[in-house]
């Protein structure tokens, strides 16, 4: 068997040309086979023809079909984000220049632990992450693979430019990555404040700041500006001036919601956000890139000095003399790929009103869509839409009958709903990041839904 070719180098154009047609038909023939935006049959009828179809995993022989075979396995076999019925979750369709521009750092295959690894794509990360920095008011901004690791982050930087010892305040909105975090760093039990109408209160939160017993560590307070079940954002202004007043520090989670950053017309819902020390950023959301394309904004660039690390095969303090730049001290990660190229192109191809208009036209769906709910006779609302999550179930349902219907469509591969429990109540919830739904892919989802409702 000859030696196979490589991605780059002189032969890799040449290589590459006819995989790559292998993997878009191997994508086309996984859709259809599909036929909607699930597989049918549920988690054991998927496992069964994604095993039959791959077979032995590790063959004594290789098989040159593979790639065709097992592209189209997955297809067939995945959920698919750009069909309109799949709005469970916060997983974006991604845009096509931001995977074509992915499929370039997969063949140069650069790695962000040393400069002499990625030059070029070590000062792109550098200029980019500022410029997105600054739209949310801050500095600077790390490169992270989500939120999950964006809110540990900041938690760690909180800890160390505290001293070493802090406590968390957090609403109980905020997203479940926190207090994970807060017991990953040895933090104490986070104080949870009431969130009774979906986003942190003021004024609870001014009690439970006033009322930890002191001597008393260091608090961060986390705020969320887009809580993962209904898209909802914390009073920002005043949850900023409570922490003045209480000498707290203030992390945003802004996750979900720090894309309406780019939209005219949405961001004034952030007004606040540049008053945080950290801000999560995450554009595999609003953003429309294929994972992962998290950020951790800081105002301090000083705080990132908690992360300095010094590997003399990274790293050397002689080659940091001599002016090639250390960049260990901008993960937690060592090899790290430059995620920052297709974000890079997306802001350079669409600029902030492309990127804004998107974001228009979801959260403008998302209002259509709580308008249809609205006048429909035998669905409820739960509220109107703060960005592009709908939460709605059947009037009179049951909270059983609700898991049932969202069941059901998940089996039939028909529609991919998500579920969030609040008011003590349990919601169908629909996140549009579709920016091509139109209005009859609206009024399909709700006849789904009301097809398999109990009469």
């Amino acid at each position: 068997m000859s030696t196979p070719p490589l991605a780059s180098g002189p032969e890799g154009k040449g290589a590459l040309g006819p995989l790559l047609a292998t993997v878009l038909d191997a994508l086309d023939a996984g859709t259809r086979a599909r036929g909607g935006p699930l597989p049918a049959g549920g988690p054991a009828a998927v496992a069964a023809r994604l095993r039959k179809a791959v077979g032995d995993a590790l063959p004594d022989h290789g098989d040159p079909q593979a790639l065709a075979v097992v592209v189209r396995a997955l297809a067939e076999g995945s959920a698919d984000p750009a069909d309109p019925l799949c709005a469970a979750h916060l997983h974006c369709p991604p845009l096509a220049v931001a995977t074509a521009a992915d499929l370039a750092v997969s063949v140069l295959n650069p790695s962000l632990d040393s400069w002499d690894q990625a030059p070029a794509a070590s000062e792109l990360e550098a200029v980019v992450t500022r410029a997105l920095a600054r739209q949310a008011g801050l500095t600077d901004a790390l490169v992270t693979t989500g939120g999950t690791e964006s809110n540990q982050l900041a938690l760690l930087l909180a800890r160390e430019s505290l001293g070493g010892s802090m406590r968390l305040v957090r609403g109980d909105n905020a997203h479940h990555s926190l207090a994970r975090a807060a017991w990953l760093l040895g933090l104490p039990e986070p104080v949870v404040v009431p969130a009774p109408t979906g986003t942190l209160d003021p004024a609870a939160l001014d009690a439970a700041l006033t009322a930890l017993p002191g001597p008393r560590p260091p608090v961060v307070v986390a705020a969320t500006a887009g809580t993962t079940d209904a898209g909802l954002i914390d009073p920002l202004p005043d949850i900023a001036a409570l922490c003045r007043t209480h000498g707290a520090r203030l992390h945003i989670d802004a996750a979900y919601g720090g894309g309406l950053l780019f939209s005219d017309r949405h961001r004034p819902r952030l007004t606040g956000l540049d008053a945080a020390d950290t801000v999560t950023l995450d554009l595999h959301k609003l953003g429309w890139q294929p994972v992962a394309a998290g950020l951790l904004a800081v105002r301090d660039p000083a705080d990132l000095a908690a992360l300095h690390h010094q590997a003399d095969y990274l790293s050397a303090d002689d080659d940091t003399e001599a002016g090639l730049p250390d960049l260990l001290g901008r993960s937690l990660r060592t090899t790290r790929r430059p995620d920052i190229l297709k974000i890079a192109v997306t802001l350079k191809t669409l600029g902030r009103h492309g990127l804004g208009t998107l974001v228009d036209q979801v959260c403008d769906h998302a209002r259509a869509f709580a308008a249809l709910v609205q006048d429909h006779p035998t669905l409820e609302l739960h509220a109107p839409p703060t960005i592009s999550t709908v939460l709605f179930r059947p009037k009179g349902a049951t909270d059983t009958t609700v898991a049932e219907i969202r069941r059901r469509l998940l089996t039939e591969g028909r529609a991919v709903l998500g579920r969030a429990r609040i008011d003590g109540r349990l919601w169908l919830k629909t996140t549009f990041l579709n920016p091509h739904t139109r209005p009859r892919d609206l009024a399909a989802l709700l006849k789904l839904v009301e097809g398999n409702t109990p009469a």
